[in-house]
């Protein structure tokens, strides 16, 4: 629920129409989900601040030059104001917080420190202009301070008049109470006796509305700092949906801007999988369909993939090429993809279960993992840019994964990838099945079944 006030009162006290109209809404959403986690905070704030008065009031011993007051107004304005702010702390975690409780809540700040400021000059029998000098004051500079929890300008300049505004009444009661004969133009009489020096008080006024401006200001650029932030946060999220975690922190911890033509090369492995006969089941059903198998088959994979360390490089429909310690560097990463290899063929049966239970043709998963240098690079233009991978390895792999019809075979790698694999800690089983020549001119490579 949105935080408003009427558009009589600074147009829109608790929310800016003019920021939010301009963000997406999962953006916009992010953003309140922010000034409700403040809200709160500022709810317990206030509980922490009301309870610390209430034990100094209770624990404190009073002055010896305190008079026993028949009318204590300190108990019963601490009490009112703790059970106010338990009521907003409530309101605040049911998302009701509408713009006429926030001012309230932000007069009874005032409200609360004025009138314990006030009572002063009855606790002491001394005449109003007594609780002028009183160093309790600089508490609203307190209050003031606690609306920069929410990030909004306005609720800190708006505490800051409210403040400025009630001082300002402090005082003219003063006059009220006392007459006009109590004004001096005596610094020093003003601060030995009870008497009011009207610069003084301007000052004191001055200085409260200069502190909310100021503090205005500082919070006005730390929320532009956050909405950039919440904005960054959103995209950096999307990225790593979009990309897989690996690429998008290789993308975003740079020290520079990607740049098209950037390349590094390192030892990594790539794995190759894909659903042998996807392309007669998507001729023959409906869109629908085709896509929610689609997206399970991406389901059950992924996951199994970047269990071991894996970072998905793309989505070639019914294809998925994923890289290993070719982003960051890894001592494991033939290892780590002959398991993730090994783990998606024993996940097979879930899925050819699944394909059952809904009468569709078997799809069964073909795989191919290969080990050997290869190329991280940047690829593109300055307009549109793709973080891939390529090689020799790259190659070798997409060439093995469709080997497998020919071999009726299911997963396969060649005989150095299984060695360096075994080297780094790989413990499952593989099979001999023959050679297979990759490239002319090149010696074939000795193949083995891992599933």
């Amino acid at each position: 629920m949105a935080i408003r006030l009427p558009r009589s009162l600074f147009s829109q006290l608790g929310e800016s129409e003019g920021e939010h109209a301009s963000m997406p809404e999962r953006i916009r959403a992010l953003v309140l989900a922010e000034e409700w986690r403040s809200e709160r905070m500022i709810g317990w704030v206030q509980l922490v601040i009301i309870t610390i008065f209430g034990v100094l009031y209770a624990l404190a011993p009073r002055p010896s030059d305190a008079m026993d007051a028949i009318f204590e107004p300190v108990p019963a304005a601490l009490t009112v104001y703790a059970l106010f702010t338990l009521v907003r702390i409530v309101a605040a975690y049911r998302k009701y917080l509408p713009g006429w409780f926030l001012l309230l809540s932000m007069i009874a700040d005032v409200a609360l420190l004025y009138t314990l400021i006030w009572a002063f000059h009855i606790a002491y029998h001394q005449p109003p202009a007594f609780y002028l000098k009183i160093p309790t004051f600089a508490y609203i500079f307190v209050f003031i301070a606690i609306r920069a929890l929410r990030f909004d300008p306005r609720f800190v300049l708006t505490q800051g008049i409210l403040a400025a505004v009630g001082w300002l009444l402090m005082v003219l009661y003063v006059v009220n109470a006392s007459g006009t004969g109590i004004i001096t133009r005596s610094f020093v009489d003003y601060l030995t006796g009870n008497l009011l020096l009207v610069g003084a008080e301007l000052d004191k006024i001055f200085t409260v509305l200069l502190c909310a401006i100021v503090l205005s200001l500082a919070v006005n650029r730390a929320r532009k700092t956050l909405l950039v932030a919440v904005r960054e946060g959103a995209a950096r999220r999307d990225m790593n949906r979009y990309f897989g975690a690996g690429v998008a922190e290789a993308i975003t911890s740079k020290e520079e801007a990607a740049r098209a033509g950037e390349a590094i090369g390192r030892d990594a492995a790539i794995l190759m999988l894909d659903l042998r006969g996807f392309t007669a089941f998507a001729s023959h059903h409906p869109a629908d369909e085709v896509v929610a198998t689609l997206t399970e088959y991406h389901r059950m994979a992924v996951p199994l993939i970047e269990a071991h360390g894996g970072v998905v490089d793309k989505f070639l429909g019914d294809g998925v090429m994923a890289t290993f310690g070719a982003l960051q560097r890894s001592d494991t990463a033939a290892a780590d993809c002959l398991d993730a290899l090994c783990d998606v063929m024993a996940a097979a049966p879930n899925w050819d279960r699944y394909l059952g239970e809904r009468s569709y043709e078997a799809m069964p998963i073909n795989a191919a993992a290969v080990a050997g240098r290869v190329v991280a690079a940047t690829l593109g233009n300055e307009q549109r840019l793709e973080f891939t991978v390529i090689g020799g390895a790259a190659n070798l792999a997409a060439k093995l994964e469709k080997h497998n019809k020919i071999m009726k075979t299911k997963a396969l790698t060649d005989e150095t990838t299984f060695a360096i694999a075994r080297e780094q800690g790989f413990t499952g089983k593989g099979e001999p099945v023959g050679c297979y020549e990759a490239t002319a001119g090149a010696p074939p490579a000795s193949l083995i079944k891992l599933a």
